[in-house]
């Protein structure tokens, strides 16, 4: 149990500001627009289990798949944060839009957000190329543990994703209650400044990917052909 508890004390840490559920809400208000409640509850399930689904996926064979297909985690970070990069600015230079307080839900096109559940609702929004690392990272160290202990921390970090997707549903399925009880002043601006923390984090991963290659292209680089 004490396995079970360590990781699952690492894995959540690790991804809560990452996924970051209340902060993304805002985001996820943001691409719903005009929605009533039922909507955003049913997309806000989807999400939560696609999050689940995804995240328990990549932790189980993800080094696996990557390898496979000869994909650094370099390589990962620099498209997965220029993906996240190009998201925070698209939502920092639209149009400002009515919060769902004050405007009318007859004529919402469900079809287009069924389209968007996984992408770019799940990911990058939610489970971002940063948490592709952390689980590749934890299932590493999980699968380092010797005996029934291998079992023990793949659960802990099983019951902490489940734990924070279980977030993501609560936060996401109530941001129009939330945002109701902000001022629409407010709530833009909050919306504001976190697309711009989202197209701070793509370029911070990006460059984080872009540093590791950069340093692993100069140490192949034979000695004295610079000079």
């Amino acid at each position: 149990m004490k396995v079970v508890f360590t990781f699952f004390g690492l894995a959540f840490s690790a991804l809560l500001p990452l996924i970051n559920p209340l902060g993304d809400a805002l985001v996820f208000l943001s691409i719903v627009g005009p929605a009533g409640p039922a909507v955003y509850r049913r997309l806000a399930g989807r999400i939560a289990l696609d999050t689940t689904l995804f995240l328990i996926v990549i932790e189980a064979g993800g080094a696996a798949v990557m390898k496979f297909f000869g994909i650094s985690l370099p390589v990962m970070q620099v498209s997965g944060g220029l993906v996240l990069a190009a998201m925070g600015w698209h939502l920092l230079s639209q149009e400002e839009r009515p919060t769902p307080a004050n405007i009318q839900h007859d004529h919402v096109d469900t079809a287009t957000l069924d389209s968007k559940v996984f992408y770019p609702l799940t990911f990058p929004i939610t489970a971002g190329p940063g948490c592709i690392v952390v689980m590749i990272t934890l299932s590493a160290h999980a699968s380092a543990v010797q005996g029934f202990g291998d079992l023990g921390a793949h659960l802990g970090i099983t019951l902490a994703v489940v734990l924070l997707s279980a977030a993501v549903f609560i936060c996401y399925g109530f941001a129009p209650v939330v945002a109701a009880r902000v001022k629409p002043g407010t709530a833009h601006g909050i919306q504001r400044v976190i697309a711009f923390t989202l197209l701070a984090i793509g370029v911070q991963i990006t460059w984080n990917g872009f540093s590791t290659l950069w340093r692993t292209s100069l140490m192949q680089i034979p000695p004295g052909s610079l000079g």
